[in-house]
């Protein structure tokens, strides 16, 4: 629909429309003497990172990782890999020339902060096709991209517009100048988690691809009926790292060590075309790169993920402002994105198949997406998370 299409906006996300706003109905376990030590240890590191601060009046820098030291739980949930939690510096490299673009697009992540997490479960993958239409079959729910707009909700729209759809990556057949996404990003009617490309297109054959399509209220829906919740942005991250502190990719240094591809990311000129030298034109099924070193496959590229927490491009400054360690943060109260004040949004992270340091290198793990909540696109999926100890963080969200 092109009045919705319209308002979209995305460098790393889309907003379906200004106008658009669907309520949000469905809005370590540790030994004694190894908290103790973990105690001991988080206090020494955070003063000797402060004391350096003052002394030298640097910026932060990555300090190591300090993961908690209990074993894991004896039960892990099926499908799922633990995560120990801890302390780690949070946030992304500062490169030179900051600005909104590729390799230079960090604005948002920093300053770089000391984080604390307890340990939690995580997908070991991103939610596929099947564990989403099993979903389906059970509840019968409908996403967002299928269902009809109203004209409540669109008032002053000529119903010939009101129609149900999603955005879709729709390329150029030449290069053309990469100042507005309108030129690669479509609203196509019947596009949604059955039809990525649109009504002529399925999934079948593709069950274990990553579900796509995905709003935020939808995402949320999966996980309470899965009795898991989405991650917050602070153990997004922790868990990208893999216990590796400080690194551009969540493998390592190298974005191709020993010349290996390591994710689904855009190769050829983009947007034009992408010439699939990792294995994959596209989108690619889940697990096809080697797992991070907590064994997390697809933390970087093939689809972003949703969190929990409400972007604001200032949050980080905030945290390190507060000058004290932020302990499972939870995110703002509130979204607020200064090119978009009134679309309310939450921070997507790891980047997609077309990430490529042309355009958007958000596959760099301490970089940060976004999104309005109502929309999904075909490069946007999630993974859960369940804590060790049950807490309801969703409901202050």
């Amino acid at each position: 629909m092109a009045n919705r299409f319209k308002q979209c906006r995305r460098k790393t996300d889309l907003s379906r429309s200004k106008t658009r706003k669907r309520s949000l109905a469905w809005t370590l376990i540790v030994s004694l003497s190894g908290l103790a030590v973990v105690l001991w240890m988080l206090h020494s590191h955070s003063a000797h990172a402060s004391n350096a601060l003052a002394a030298t009046g640097a910026p932060p820098a990555f300090q190591p990782t300090i993961a908690n030291l209990a074993a894991a739980p004896d039960k892990i949930p099926a499908g799922m890999v633990w995560i120990p939690g801890g302390e780690f510096s949070m946030g992304a490299n500062d490169p030179p020339e900051m600005n909104d673009v590729g390799m230079k697009a960090t604005a948002d992540a920093r300053p770089i902060h000391r984080v604390y997490v307890d340990g939690f479960f995580m997908d070991k993958t991103d939610i596929t096709n099947a564990q989403f239409a099993a979903f389906v079959k059970a509840t019968g729910y409908v996403t967002i991209a299928e269902r009809t707009p109203t004209a409540e909700e669109f008032p002053g729209v000529p119903p010939e517009n009101l129609f149900a759809g999603s955005v879709v990556f729709s390329p150029p057949d030449h290069p053309v100048p990469l100042d507005s996404h309108f030129q690669w990003w479509s609203y196509v009617r019947g596009a949604n988690w059955r039809h990525p490309l649109g009504p002529h297109s399925n999934i079948k054959g593709k069950d274990n691809y990553p579900v796509v399509h995905i709003a935020y209220p939808d995402a949320d829906a999966y996980a309470k009926w899965a009795g898991k919740r989405l991650p917050t942005e602070a153990e997004w991250e922790f868990a990208a790292r893999g216990g590796q502190a400080g690194k551009p990719f969540v493998w390592g240094d190298e974005f191709r060590p020993h010349n290996q591809w390591m994710a689904n990311t855009h190769q050829g000129h983009f947007p034009v075309k992408d010439t699939g030298e990792d294995g994959f034109a596209g989108i690619a099924p889940v697990a096809q790169y080697p797992a991070n070193g907590y064994g997390l496959y697809d933390m970087s590229g093939n689809v972003w993920q949703w969190t929990s927490d409400w972007y604001r491009a200032d949050y980080y400054r905030q945290l390190a402002d507060a000058g004290n360690l932020a302990r499972n943060p939870q995110g703002p109260h509130s979204s607020l994105d200064p090119s978009e004040p009134d679309q309310p949004k939450k921070v997507q992270r790891g980047g997609s198949f077309l990430c490529t340091d042309q355009y958007c290198s958000r596959y760099i793990v301490g970089t940060r997406g976004k999104g309005e909540i109502s929309t999904g696109t075909n490069h946007l999926g999630f993974r859960c998370v369940k804590p060790a100890i049950t807490t309801n963080l969703s409901a202050s969200r």
